[in-house]
């Protein structure tokens, strides 16, 4: 697996792992945290974690550009991990949220999301910019493919565990104060708090049963036991948040410690007598403006499939919740299943085009992205057929039916895990390989800046998450996973009608000269 790969992939991915623990931790909960903790509607907190998500990636092309102009891609690197360690350090602070201070709670709550997101622009396009610079060299071209599949699957290293953290220390906290998790039950807490003798009978029945469930006296005072509870339960959360700010801290520590291994895409180079002709200048700029057209055009198309994707941080997150067997299990640990699925399947998916190769069938590239789209279509063609023979209704009218009726219709967890695993193989075709894409298109002076517009396409895709628990509590859940189906089967559509021309444009002949890499990255190299 890392057979001809280059010495600096390893502790690339490692910097990148532990960052991507610390995010996965607070990305598996958020939109749950948001309602728990402040009382927000599913749709509101999915509208904050969307405009979050969108900043991760749109604050990406701030953070090429900066890195291009400064050439200092490595300083950069390091302010970014800085930045992100203050904003995670900020979300685990404890206060508990009320009337009178959610004014400035909720505002302090989405600058420390603002930091994270603005770190991660500074780190995240400009550290695949330097794996990427790895693969520039002839030497280790032809494994560039692989090697971001590599780098994709210490990504997921972390994923796995970090969704485990903060359910764990929410349901110890809750268990030091003899209490139990419920998922329910917060949202219940919020509404009683806020409205209290104006909540309907069904409802004011539902937070009954579920405060004697979950150890609490349903005959004491309610207002007391419903503060106490969003209290005990949002704590735990917060204390999360500080392993968070510890995996910053290590990526860190790594990165400083194998800085001077790794390359500076688009150094300046030494002076060198290279006499390129008039008619050679032409050919490389209408070359370059090919391949940035190119990647545009992907871009265009993989906006719609990030849309459907990271549905699992909003409505797959909330079905998870609400349709599934969650007693023993919390619905954020199920998000764990993904990268579990990345790192199992990542060397079966190099091994599959490994042997390919070796007959001499070789899918390029584009046509690997158009063929993820398709899987990804199976995924929500899956849940919609499912959903669709459990007659489920649309999520707002399935919470208010009376607890025993709802819970008899929940689904088993393989639900989640047939789910999790059609998706996971349209990642493992799409994200590392769409990566590995952009480096090989762009310039040699533009490759934070071309990182930051994958990312970016990601942050439009990302934008749009908030349709998506609208659609879930406003439709029979079919018809909401049928919308997903369609997105995903017109962007493989689109894909597959471009291919010929993608594979045309980015050829391996190269975009410019080899002058993008001094004499001293050359030996490192």
């Amino acid at each position: 697996m890392f057979k001809n790969q280059p010495k600096g992939l390893i502790p690339a991915a490692l910097s990148n792992m532990g960052e991507r623990f610390g995010y996965y931790i607070m990305n598996a909960v958020l939109v749950l945290f948001l309602c728990s903790k402040f009382g927000l509607s599913e749709e509101t907190s999915a509208l904050v974690y969307s405009f979050f998500y969108a900043g991760i990636y749109l604050l990406s092309l701030v953070g090429g550009v900066i890195a291009d102009r400064t050439r200092n891609y490595k300083g950069t690197i390091i302010s970014g991990l800085i930045v992100m360690t203050a904003g995670y350090l900020i979300l685990s602070i404890p206060i508990l949220s009320t009337s009178d201070n959610i004014s400035w709670l909720l505002p302090l709550t989405c600058f420390a999301l603002f930091l994270i997101a603005f770190g991660n622009g500074l780190f995240k396009g400009n550290l695949q910019a330097i794996v990427g610079q790895l693969y520039d060299n002839p030497r280790y071209s032809a494994q560039r493919d692989s090697g971001f599949q590599i780098f994709y699957v210490f990504i997921n290293i972390g994923g796995v565990f970090a969704p485990l953290i903060a359910p764990m220390l929410r349901s110890w906290w809750l268990g030091v104060h003899n209490l139990a998790y419920n998922a329910k039950l917060p949202a219940l807490c919020h509404e009683y708090l806020s409205v209290t003798d104006n909540m309907s009978v069904e409802n004011t029945n539902n937070l009954y049963e579920l405060i004697t469930a979950t150890g609490g006296d349903a005959a004491g005072d309610i207002q007391a036991f419903c503060t106490q509870y969003l209290d005990v339960f949002n704590t735990g959360i917060h204390y999360s948040f500080i392993a968070s700010v510890a995996a910053m801290l290590i990526s860190l520590f790594i990165f400083l410690a194998s800085k001077k291994g790794l390359p500076t895409p688009a150094a300046k180079v030494k002076e060198q007598s290279v006499q390129i002709s008039d008619e050679e200048r032409r050919a490389m700029a209408s070359e370059i403006r090919q391949r940035m057209l190119a990647l545009f055009a992907v871009l265009g198309v993989v906006i719609f499939f990030w849309f459907s994707f990271h549905q699992n941080g909003t409505s797959l997150s909330l079905f998870a919740r609400d349709f599934v067997k969650t007693d023993s299990i919390a619905p954020e640990v199920w998000q764990l299943i993904n990268p579990f699925f990345v790192i199992v399947l990542t060397p079966v998916v190099m091994w599959f085009f490994g042997s390919l190769k070796k007959r001499g069938i070789e899918i390029s590239t584009p046509k690997k992205i158009g063929i993820g789209m398709g899987l990804a279509g199976l995924a929500f063609l899956f849940l919609a057929i499912f959903s669709n023979a459990m007659d489920y209704p649309s999520a707002e009218t399935f919470r208010s039916l009376p607890v025993a009726e709802s819970q008899s219709m929940l689904a088993g967890p393989w639900v989640l895990i047939a789910l999790y695993f059609f998706l996971t193989v349209a990642e493992l075709f799409i994200s590392p390989l769409g990566l590995s894409f952009v480096s090989k298109v762009a310039p040699s002076h533009m490759q934070g800046l071309c990182q930051g517009l994958w990312l970016g396409a990601t942050a439009l895709g990302n934008l749009l998450l908030w349709i998506g628990p609208l659609m879930y509590n406003a439709w029979p859940l079919w018809q909401c996973w049928t919308v997903f189906l369609i997105v995903c089967l017109v962007s493989m559509g689109v894909m597959f009608a471009m291919v010929n021309w993608l594979e045309r444009v980015t050829s391996d002949a190269p975009a410019a000269p080899a002058a993008a890499i001094d004499t001293e990255e050359k030996d490192i190299l």
